[in-house]
């Protein structure tokens, strides 16, 4: 069962918007959320508390990428860079490296949302 999801799990920091996205394990055929990370040959990273917020992310590039708005190594790029920022921030979890992460992944949600809206009409004014 889809739900929808406001997106804001960065701590204080509450993305704007609301996209309909399916449970962390998947749902209405939609890939977990371990499937769309095993994709890129990689295995899995915890998120913690930002998995939800990670995984719309990576579901709206996946869209993109589905939709051929996005190529595969482009998004195992994308994966792969938020993978490593989120690392950087477990290892030292200060409030300096958080707030680099909160920035560099509202970033990186921004860029997902825009490859999404590029070739899902849904997500378009009008």
């Amino acid at each position: 069962m889809r739900k929808l999801l406001c997106t804001g799990a960065l701590g204080a920091i509450m993305l704007a918007g609301c996209v309909a996205t399916p449970s962390l394990s998947g749902s209405m055929g939609a890939p977990s959320f371990s499937a769309l990370q095993e994709m890129c040959g990689t295995k899995p990273v915890d998120y913690g508390a930002d998995a939800q917020s990670v995984y719309s992310t990576f579901f709206d590039a996946y869209v993109a990428y589905k939709r051929h708005g996005l190529s595969q190594e482009r998004f195992c790029a994308f994966q792969a860079a938020i993978a490593e920022r989120h690392g950087a921030y477990a290892a030292n979890p200060s409030p300096q490296t958080q707030s680099a992460w909160a920035t560099f992944f509202l970033d990186q949600r921004a860029q997902a949302l825009s490859w999404r809206a590029a070739v899902d009409p849904t997500l378009r004014a009008g």
